[in-house]
């Protein structure tokens, strides 16, 4: 029915008129609305600034409807009518990307809605412009009717969506200025996250890449980590297709819940609302933060469950297990203790999902004991079964890693013990512990990691001071063991990574949950009370101005024109020019003999199976290297008698222990280049004839 209406208008109503006018409608349909906003600008002198709203609210629809339209493109992937149909009449060029939705029909909707709405007056001439504009995209042949009419529908209620949020920020910003301002900030970013996961510069990293090798192959757990991070990918590309934009759908989602959970940890412990906002955005704007609202990988989903567990626990212990309005109340005490119970499950459950996403969940653990521990008025639990029992129940949920590294030899033990490097014994270098704190500088940075490290400490200082000299007890208790809860969970991570870094190199991101806690105390310590200095304002505005800008670039380092050693985000190219390269020459060797494609990189091999056109399963080789997951799936025995591709990064010979793995072999090179620096060599062999290897002896894990 789609393409009979397609051929109606397309070849049926074909005549000169409409093959002169229409090309130059889907070109340039902003010229069609150019004297319509002229016209409004003119008979609306009076009301410039509802015409200036006006004009506002409808181009963050038509910006939103644009992004939305590429980013279900991509789901949907249907070809363009004129990619597919014989004989159409085809009058602009065409394009290559997909044709559902219509953005054209999507943006002219959303734009005409917009204007027709605060300008009763105009809506029959602007919606008729919006028609004449998506009717020109089935005309000129690159869209089906279904094309322009969801795309219409979707630039319709995206403009509705807007005028919403914008009702209600106007309604709610005189009396809840700061809970606004954090709700508006963290639909902006997480918008702008989609829109950039989807549009962006950057291919997936290694660790994406490979985690999605994992979610092709469930099992209980992996080699070097839980099973979540692979169980999240596996839904989404389920739900999405195995596209960039699938994998990566969960960072944004989960950076804006623990913001949320930051905000709301952060107003219960203060009550204050300005503080909550600012360390609830602080998640947003940091540069370590907003990395993994982009990235998929472990940190993305271990942030949210670890901010969550402390909203958790929080809850659970704030007030004592009786309180003293309650005692005696008839069915009080039974509703009060089941509410507090229900607390501690959840938080059993929540520890034990966070185990299964990242190993250094165990931290909460630690620093819930040594808080219960310090704290004297929260030491009884430990006579209570409500602690035990989440525990148990962590470790319950936690099962199939211990299950799975059973069956596997505690591969993941020797792996963790090699990361740790606890065979090299005690040494002491300086090198790493600078760099450590080098890169905790850069990764907060540098302004705002001293204010937040100051703050964190100070709170701590202060609400011990008040605790001794106060009057006021009850007030002072609330102080003292809300600081102690803040203090125990930033201060032994920060300071076990701090030690760690004098014995071995510690990653910048490891040690970024402790900052959960730290961001809260800081806002808590700076913006906790009824008039902040306006030298503490301005001090925390460039702190927080300047993170923003950093975060800003770290997402387009190409702005500041980086050497390639020196560009974060240099891991994160070239692997789409590797994937299509690769491929042309697995389609050539293919015709004649079956294939494999193998590296002595996981990293290699990850990126291969995704970027290489058909996603084919492919290999990695042991070369003297550490273990990794690809040699618990083997699979080599399976391969002998087919020909290969072997890749590596850089200008490398044939590696000897493979020269007698096949009858012959030929070599050649792939440069990917940006903006005329080399970005990365690769070496490509084409191999021939696999005659098989012998098993490597696992040395290193």
């Amino acid at each position: 029915m789609d393409t009979a209406f397609f051929s109606f208008i397309n070849q049926g109503m074909k005549n000169p008129f409409f093959d002169l006018i229409m090309p130059f409608i889907t070109s340039k349909p902003y010229m069609l609305f150019l004297p319509v906003i002229l016209y409004i600008f003119i008979t609306q002198k009076m009301e410039f600034k509802k015409s200036l709203i006006a004009l506002s609210i409808a181009a963050i629809s038509v910006g939103i409807s644009d992004g939305m339209g590429n980013i279900l493109k991509t789901l949907f992937e249907r070809p363009r009518p004129c990619q597919v149909l014989q004989g159409i009449n085809l009058l602009v060029g065409c394009t290559g990307s997909f044709s559902f939705p219509s953005n054209h029909a999507a943006n002219a909707f959303s734009f005409s809605a917009g204007l027709a709405y605060f300008f009763r007056g105009a809506g029959i001439p602007l919606y008729l412009l919006a028609v004449i504009i998506a009717f020109s995209r089935i005309y000129v042949g690159v869209h089906y009717p279904s094309d322009v009419v969801f795309g219409a529908l979707l630039g319709t209620l995206i403009f509705f969506f807007v005028l919403a949020v914008y009702k209600w920020s106007k309604t709610n910003i005189e009396k809840d200025k700061y809970k606004t301002i954090f709700i508006l900030t963290t639909l902006l970013l997480t918008t702008l996250r989609f829109f950039y996961i989807n549009t962006g510069p950057l291919a997936l990293s290694p660790d994406e890449a490979h985690y999605w090798e994992w979610s092709r192959r469930l099992d209980l757990s992996y080699y070097s980590k839980g099973p979540m991070i692979a169980y999240l990918i596996a839904f989404s590309t389920w739900l999405m297709g195995d596209t960039g934009f699938a994998i990566r759908f969960f960072a944004p989602v989960f950076l804006a819940l623990s913001s949320i959970l930051v905000y709301k940890l952060t107003k219960e412990i203060f009550g204050n609302e300005n503080a909550a906002a600012f360390a609830g955005i602080l998640i947003h704007i940091t540069p370590l933060f907003s990395a993994f609202g982009v990235l998929m990988t472990i940190d993305s989903p271990f942030i949210f469950f670890w901010t969550l567990a402390l909203w958790l626990f929080w809850r659970a212990i704030k007030n004592p297990p009786i309180p003293p309005l309650l005692k005696g109340a008839e069915g009080g005490f039974t509703r009060y203790s089941s509410l507090v119970t229900r607390y501690w499950l959840l938080l059993g459950i929540t520890i034990g999902l966070g185990l299964l996403t990242k190993y250094t969940m165990a931290f909460f653990y630690v620093c819930a004991f040594l808080f219960l521990l310090f704290s004297k008025e929260h030491r009884f639990w430990f006579k209570r079964k409500e602690p035990y029992i989440a525990f148990l129940l962590s470790l319950l949920v936690f099962s199939p890693v211990i299950i799975w590294n059973a069956q596997h030899d505690w591969a993941t033990v020797r792996h963790t013990a090699g990361q740790a490097h606890v065979a090299e014994g005690l040494k002491i270098s300086f090198k790493y512990f600078f760099e450590f704190i080098g890169s905790q500088i850069g990764v907060i940075t540098p302004l705002l990691f001293f204010i937040v490290i100051y703050g964190a400490i100070k709170s701590r200082v202060t609400s011990y001071k008040l605790q001794v000299t106060s009057e006021d007890k009850s007030s002072s208790l609330v102080t003292r063991y809300s600081s102690l809860f803040l203090f125990w969970f930033w201060s032994p991570v920060l300071v076990f990574f701090l030690i760690e870094s004098l014995h071995a190199k510690v990653q910048a991101n490891w040690a970024m949950h402790g900052y959960i806690t730290a961001f809260i105390a800081s806002a808590g310590y700076f913006l906790n009370r009824d008039t902040v200095k306006k030298s503490v304002k301005i001090l925390l505005s460039i702190a927080f101005a300047s993170a923003l800008v950093i975060t800003v670039i770290s997402h387009y380092p190409q702005v500041l024109n980086l050497p390639v050693k020196m560009d974060p985000t240099s891991r994160l190219r070239g692997w789409k020019e590797l994937g299509m390269e690769v491929g042309k020459i697995y389609e050539e060797m293919r015709s004649k003999r079956d294939v494999f494609i193998f590296s002595d990189s996981y990293q290699v091999s990850s990126e291969l199976a995704f970027y290489t056109p058909g996603k084919p399963r492919t290999f990695c080789i042991n070369l003297d290297r550490r273990m990794n997951q690809y040699d618990i799936w083997g699979g080599f025995n399976e391969l002998i008698g087919r020909d290969a591709i072997f890749v590596t990064i850089g200008k490398n010979d044939f590696p000897e222990k493979l020269k007698n793995a096949f009858d012959s072999y030929e070599r050649q090179s792939l440069i990917v280049q940006r903006n005329s620096k080399i970005l990365r060599e690769y070496s490509i062999f084409k191999c021939y004839g696999f005659k098989g290897m012998a098993s490597m002896t696992i040395e290193s894990y």
